[in-house]
């Protein structure tokens, strides 16, 4: 099934389940809203009767003046009103007054005079002093003959002598719940149909956009020449230039270059030792120290010729799934040996190097490749580290992992370089020269870690700048 049907059927259901659920919800609420708003009318109504009742029902006079006949004309009145569309031509309000002991003595549909309604929760909470409503089936079997009843108290010098009871029919309001229902259905169902032609233009541009990315892939891997697909931002414009910049890579020359550069940093390292050692061989000093800067530049001739092998081979290192070996290396010895390769750049900086790396500790991959790594960690952190310094190595196992640092102190590292430090050609500024490197030393350190499955973080710490290696 093509993608770009699957996304909108996945948009289909996700906008029907939401419209759904929405409707049904809105639907559900709209039935208790209008009876809700109805309510608060009828206490509003209940209240003022039972203030407009109150002298004449304290005297006795109710059934005997006119408003047994005032209520009687209210119930053969015709408003013959508009209400937003809707005719209402009869009044729907029912209204009763009963005494202390719940007796009817006034209701304006005539039926209940001198009936027991101090059972009804209108009549009896009322007369208790708290907020009396019911809603009562005329016919108990039928939910469309419901009735809300309000009642109110009428006081005497703060005692309720008797209630007024407002009643409405729920059937008078069905007119206006019906009318909004199929309001909220035409306007829901209108949404929704919006929303899947949206949905579907949506998916027939990503479909159009994703198959004109993929004629131009399968142009590229058959060898013909053709203009990558130009999009407006987003991740689709991003693809096309990953996809594009792959190509470049695969032609051979982004490729070709970056390990050029790669090569001609990583000579640097050892060129520097040779120097370094030859320039301290120049003046008189005991022939044991003369030796071992003798020893210094073979071992560093031998690793110029071992670095120049392996960086040709270099290039497949991405490619590869795996380490080429797999050995324990004991990492003290090994920082050893990058610290006797940097002995002259180290005395002439006079730098104080602590290392309390443990000397069972090890870790497991390429010692080449580790060697070369926390080379390039310690040529990074002598550029940046002022005569009389401190360098400290220092590595702890966490668990399944070793932690390895490297601390040097120096100037904290600004905050817009920190997220781009291992991004390939990036430098800063040489303390003591003002120049910048070729930017590959601390990425390619990096790509070593990520080969043996580990992590790098460069931070600033107090005193200076803290690298963290974590390595299996």
């Amino acid at each position: 099934m093509p993608l770009g049907i699957r996304i909108f059927l996945v948009y289909v259901l996700f906008i029907g389940l939401t419209g759904y659920f929405v409707l049904n919800t809105v639907m559900q609420e709209v039935r208790p809203g209008v009876r809700q708003s109805t309510e608060e009318t009828l206490v509003d109504t209940a209240n003022l009767m039972a203030e407009i009742l109150r002298d004449d029902f304290k005297a006795g006079t109710l059934s005997q003046n006119r408003w047994p006949q005032l209520l009687k004309a209210y119930g053969e009145r015709e408003p013959k009103a508009n209400i937003w569309g809707l005719p209402k031509n009869q009044v729907s309000h029912r209204i009763y007054v009963t005494d202390a002991k719940g007796i009817v003595v006034l209701d304006s549909s005539g039926v209940a005079l001198g009936q027991d309604y101090s059972r009804w929760n209108d009549v009896y909470l009322t007369l208790r002093g708290e907020y009396g409503a019911r809603s009562t089936r005329s016919i108990a079997e039928d939910a469309t003959t419901s009735v809300m009843h309000v009642g109110a108290p009428i006081r005497d010098n703060g005692k309720i002598i008797g209630v007024v009871t407002v009643a409405k029919p729920n059937s008078s309001l069905q007119p206006y719940v019906d009318r909004t229902e199929r309001r909220l259905i035409a306007y829901g169902a209108g949404m929704i149909v919006l929303g899947l032609l949206f949905g579907g233009v949506l998916s027939w541009w990503l479909s159009a956009a994703l198959r004109r990315l993929t004629a131009y892939a399968q142009a590229v891997s058959e060898g013909r020449r053709v203009e990558v697909p130009h999009y407006r931002g987003g991740e689709l414009e991003q693809l096309a230039s990953a996809v594009e910049q792959m190509r470049t890579q695969l032609e051979g020359k982004a490729y070709v270059e970056r390990y050029v550069h790669t090569l001609t940093h990583e000579l640097k390292s050892p060129l520097a030792a040779i120097r370094g050692a030859a320039e301290l061989l120049q003046d008189e000093m005991p022939l044991a120290q003369q030796q071992r800067f003798v020893s210094n530049i073979e071992s560093e001739s031998a690793r110029m010729q071992q670095l120049i092998e392996r960086l040709l081979n270099l290039a497949l290192v991405e490619q590869r799934q795996g380490l080429e070996q797999r050995v324990a290396v004991p990492l003290a010895a090994l920082i050893e040996q990058v610290l006797e390769a940097q002995m002259a750049r180290i005395a002439g900086k006079q730098l104080r190097v602590e290392q309390t790396i443990a000397p069972d500790l090890s870790v497991i991959g390429e010692p080449f490749l580790l060697r070369q790594a926390l080379g390039n960690l310690l040529e990074n952190a002598l550029d940046f580290t002022p005569v009389g310094g401190v360098l400290r190595f220092s590595a702890e196992r966490a668990g399944a992992h070793v932690e390895f640092k490297l601390f040097n102190q120096t100037e904290a590292i600004p905050d817009y370089a920190l997220p781009r430090l291992t991004e390939r050609f990036y430098s800063l500024p040489r303390p003591d020269s003002g120049r910048k490197s070729t930017g590959l030393g601390l990425n390619f350190v990096e790509e070593v870690v990520k080969l043996h499955g580990g992590q790098m973080n460069v931070g600033n710490v107090a005193g200076g700048v803290e690298v963290m290696l974590r390595l299996v």
